[in-house]
């Protein structure tokens, strides 16, 4: 009985993701549980096999007039997470994306007083592959975070993170090597 409610809500899943991605480009066997907020003026690429999940919070894809969000084959992201491109986020294939993480490529607005309402420009952020988010990440635009890095619960990332780096803290430094 328990492997036919398995088969029952995986095959509801595949049928939210083709409903949730139908602006997008998507690969095999992609799987939704929940209700996600999906928002695509621009680019999607949906990775075979990538696992989204929003049913405790929603999670939130956007990719705006111009942007691109790609994201690799056999990625997890978990609920609450909101992602938007409005020029490039690139996540490689095989990451784990925790709980209530938030990448934006864009600050949407300048710091100066005189200039709060222009939206400055935009700088990729790009997840090579097998990259470990904990719950609660903020990754801020222009950041590359290298291959095999884990970055720990609660950390901003501002700068670049080498391959294979645990990184922590706000903002996140690398604590060790792996």
């Amino acid at each position: 009985m328990g492997q036919l409610i398995y088969i029952w809500n995986s095959g509801w899943a595949l049928l939210r993701a083709y409903w949730y991605f139908r602006k997008a480009e998507l690969g095999r066997k992609v799987r939704i549980w929940g209700k996600p907020a999906i928002h695509n003026e621009g680019r999607m690429v949906i990775g075979e096999r990538v696992r989204l999940v929003s049913t405790i919070a929603t999670t939130e894809l956007s990719a705006g007039e111009n942007g691109l969000l790609e994201i690799g084959k056999s990625t997890f992201i978990n609920y609450g997470c909101s992602i938007s491109a409005d020029k490039l986020i690139r996540i490689g294939a095989e990451c784990n994306i925790g709980t209530h993480v938030m990448m934006m490529d864009n600050d949407f607005h300048r710091l100066e007083p005189d200039r709060r309402n222009e939206k400055p420009e935009s700088a990729p952020i790009i997840l090579e592959d097998n990259v470990w988010l904990g719950g609660r990440v903020i990754v801020l635009r222009g950041v590359t975070i290298g291959r095999d890095s884990v970055i720990g619960a609660g950390s901003i990332v501002t700068k670049d993170i080498p391959p294979r780096s645990v990184a922590a803290g706000i903002p996140a430094k690398v604590i060790r090597s792996l």
